[in-house]
């Protein structure tokens, strides 16, 4: 995006918030600015030797406090590295990258899976009309639930059953007899793929932000492209690159 911005920016806070799930915030006053929900940014490790940045969601945004929040898992090398920083320590940043959410109208369902969940966040703060969450979690450790549940009623789904519905989000909907619109959502992609058949059943609007690994970010590369119903202006075939024409697709425009 033109607004994107390179910004050494201040570690405010860190907390483990679930087993290897961190949260941290950032002072960034200038990617902060311009950020939207469903947007991501990209962090650069410290070491040298790995010179390709991360990408990772968006959880909340201050843009008048000029502050950021991410929430990610520890999986590797660099988020390891994000994991041990402290106040006061400073990180660089590319942001904010892609295209985010818009709110349709109509009721809304948001969907989080894992990792999926903190991006859905920010969004519940926007949407004007009735709106519901539903979030999916591996057991009882239900990160950002009180958060959730300041802006919107929220369901909650367990694999193991320790909360909630046992089962996914969709064992939830069903279960919880939801109705809506619109669906929202972020997630593992077995997912996403089943809340976008889902959606086409009950002939429901289906937005989904996809997770895919990157090299740059910024569009340059094609390392993250997905199959499209249209021809891409960029490359001239059926695909679209998440880090730039997403990470948000209309499910019925993206092949999954």
């Amino acid at each position: 995006m033109s607004d994107k911005k390179k910004e050494c920016a201040k570690v405010i806070s860190q907390e483990m918030i679930a087993t290897d799930v961190y949260s941290m915030w950032l002072s960034c006053p200038e990617v902060a600015s311009v950020a939207r929900p469903g947007q991501f940014i990209s962090l650069y490790c410290a070491d040298e030797a790995h010179i390709l940045p991360r990408p990772i969601s968006l959880c909340e945004i201050a843009a008048q406090e000029g502050k950021l929040r991410i929430v990610y898992r520890k999986v590797g090398f660099g988020t390891e590295e994000f994991s041990q920083m402290k106040e006061g320590d400073e990180v660089v940043i590319l942001g904010p990258l892609g295209n985010g959410f818009s709110d349709e109208g109509g009721k809304a369902i948001l969907v989080g899976g894992g990792i999926g969940v903190p991006p859905m966040l920010e969004f519940a703060k926007h949407i004007k009309g009735e709106k519901v969450a539903v979030m999916g979690y591996r057991n009882q450790e239900l990160f950002l639930k009180e958060e959730f549940e300041q802006y919107l009623p929220l369901i909650v789904a367990t694999e193991d059953g320790s909360a909630g519905t046992k089962g996914n989000v969709i064992d939830a909907i069903t279960s919880e007899q939801i109705k809506g619109d619109v669906i929202y959502a972020c997630g593992p992609m077995p997912m996403l793929r089943a809340l976008k058949e889902f959606a086409a059943k009950h002939q429901m609007k289906c937005y989904i932000s996809l997770e895919e690994k990157m090299a740059c970010g910024i569009g340059a590369c094609l390392g993250c492209v997905c199959k499209t119903k249209h021809v891409d202006e960029h490359s001239k075939v059926h695909n679209a690159r998440i880090c730039t024409e997403g990470p948000v697709f209309d499910a019925e425009e993206v092949e999954i």
